[in-house]
């Protein structure tokens, strides 16, 4: 009966998403190919979307897929990039990010948005109908903006209410797919902790789709970990799976399946991977196991936790199946002895946090507060202040929410002061602005991230290059200036650009330091053109570059 219901309403979904799937059209016109799937995991958070490979190239045509209006439009140096979100009247909406420009009149409409605002960085909310769109219409062209690691498309389908993205994968997109998913390591492990220990399980190959290992002896409470992967045809990308499942002599006690997720899942994402694997060497094993602290949506329904009980002198079949949105599917099939050997994880530490209470670390002149609930687990984490160096233990163990570091200003005169910030050092030694947000005699800062701080200084002011021109020259037949931005330590906060005295729209793209102006955007009257930008990094640095050119208008 239970079996029957979830079927019926699995329908019921896929009749109301169906419904309109006649008038539905890819956001590509060429053969879709995935870099990302939906659900997948990634740092702190998993892909609500699918990232579709465009060729390895940019400006490709990018179409709204339903006929809607366009009710958010977000420009960002980090994140989406360029963003358009389009809502549809059949209750979804449709996201594109990473563009490299929108189609004219969006682009027209920002554009004017962000000369009234003298601001690139914009986020717009158009009324309904204030920026309709057909199915089909070109919306934009693909690009790499934003944090993209490459040219792609990230392309989202959500529910409009409550934002809620769902797998684009049960739309129209005609992906081929004859790949199984790929299991390249078998772990079990002995409890959800971050004190369990863990120990693998070479696989060996049974037939195309199943795997076996040789005789496993365990005890206690054990769970699965997983580091795995899918691909689609003609795409090398190593992408997330769609579902996954534990059965122990045929009881299911974990599943999971990536139809729709929260933005709130991603607080989660570090209980279902082994995080110490993760941050030490950078291999993402994947944990078929509900940590009891964990919220996420999609593991709402389990019927078990993952957790496996083995009892001495019993023989189990474990069976995990994996699968991919095409039904794609690779098992392992392995076989338990009980025994009475029991293994007990080390707890003797001396700096344990537990995560029910909170902790204030006073140092004299540094503090550390870990508020209730910083944690997932009770942890170890030594404290320890060593001259300017704080230490705040490593980063082996995920944080559930923020803690607080207070640093007293160190004194001296004007100018060091002024260029001092504390910086965040990582388990390599590598240093990076952390704060240097003053209040009541300390610097202040909220991180997610164990490791060291220190008190750290940026005497230098970015820098900043013309790259296709040269003062003094007529430019009447460019399109565009282009120029080279960079800071080398602190960070640049933040940089305006002037022509004639007039603000104008120079287009940050970090991942090259470049700066672009398009002299379509201002017509002057003057031939000569006086050029101003202004640079200030995290601790107030600045430069100021001035160029001279001539150009004229027809």
């Amino acid at each position: 009966m239970k079996s029957s219901f979830f079927l019926l309403l699995a329908s019921l979904s896929l009749i109301s998403f169906g419904q309109t799937q006649s008038d539905w059209v890819p956001p590509l016109d060429i053969p879709i190919q995935l870099s990302g799937t939906f659900g997948e995991f990634r740092n702190n958070h998993f892909h609500p979307g699918l990232d579709i490979r465009t060729q390895g190239r940019q400006g490709l045509t990018v179409k709204s897929v339903q006929s809607g209006w366009v009710r958010r439009v977000y420009v960002i140096v980090s994140g989406y990039g360029k963003a358009l979100y389009i809502e549809h009247p059949d209750g979804t909406t449709s996201v594109y990010a990473h563009l490299k420009k929108f189609a004219p009149k969006i682009e027209a409409y920002v554009k004017e948005k962000q000369y009234q605002k003298e601001s690139f960085t914009i986020q717009l909310f158009p009324k309904i109908n204030e920026l309709s769109v057909e199915a089909g219409e070109i919306i934009g062209y693909s690009g790499n903006t934003g944090g993209s690691y490459g040219p792609h498309l990230h392309f989202e389908m959500r529910e409009t209410k409550g934002q809620l993205p769902i797998n684009a994968m049960r739309y129209p997109l005609d992906i081929e797919d004859s790949q199984r998913p790929q299991i390249q390591n078998f772990y079990l492990y002995t409890n959800t902790g971050p004190f369990s220990s863990r120990k693998e399980f070479p696989l060996v190959k049974k037939n195309d789709s199943v795997y076996t290992t040789a005789g496993i002896s365990a005890s206690g409470k054990v769970n699965v970990g997983l580091r795995l992967f899918d691909r689609q045809d003609r795409s090398y990308n190593k992408n997330g799976i769609y579902s996954a499942s534990v059965r122990l002599n045929g009881i299911e006690y974990f599943s999971y399946q990536m139809d729709r997720m929260s933005f709130t899942d991603g607080k989660y994402i570090n209980v279902l991977i082994d995080y110490q694997e993760l941050a030490k060497n950078k291999r993402r094993i994947q944990r078929l196991v509900a940590h009891p602290e964990q919220k996420l949506s999609f593991l709402k329904n389990l019927t078990g936790t993952g957790e496996l009980e083995i009892e001495s002198g019993k023989s189990y079949q474990l069976l995990v199946e994996i699968k991919d949105y095409h039904q794609n599917t690779t098992t392992i099939e392995a076989y338990l002895t009980g025994t009475s050997e029991k293994s007990t994880p080390n707890t003797d530490f001396e700096n344990i946090l537990d995560p029910s209470k909170d902790y204030l670390f006073d140092l004299e002149d540094k503090s550390v507060y870990f508020p209730k609930e910083s944690f997932f687990d009770p942890v170890d984490v030594k404290i320890e202040s060593q001259g300017d160096t704080l230490h705040v233990g490593k980063n082996k163990y995920p944080l559930r929410n923020t803690y607080e570091v207070k640093y007293k200003v160190p004194q001296g005169d004007s100018l060091t002061l002024a260029q001092s910030f504390l910086a965040f050092v990582n388990d390599k030694g590598n240093t990076g602005f952390f704060t240097n947000y003053e209040k009541e005699g300390f610097w202040q800062g909220k991180s997610k991230t164990l490791g060291s701080y220190v008190i750290s200084r940026d005497s230098v002011a970015p820098t900043i290059k013309a790259v296709n021109f040269k003062s003094g020259q007529w430019l009447s037949n460019y399109s565009f200036l282009r120029f080279k931005i960079s800071d080398d330590y602190s960070g640049l906060k933040k940089f305006r650009g002037e022509i004639n005295g007039r603000w104008i729209r120079l287009e940050h793209e970090p991942k090259n330091n470049s700066l672009i102006y398009d002299f379509s955007d201002l017509e002057f009257e003057e031939a000569l053109h006086e050029l101003t930008i202004e640079a200030e990094d995290q601790v107030g640095n600045k430069t100021v570059f001035k160029r001279d050119f001539y150009r004229k208008y027809n």
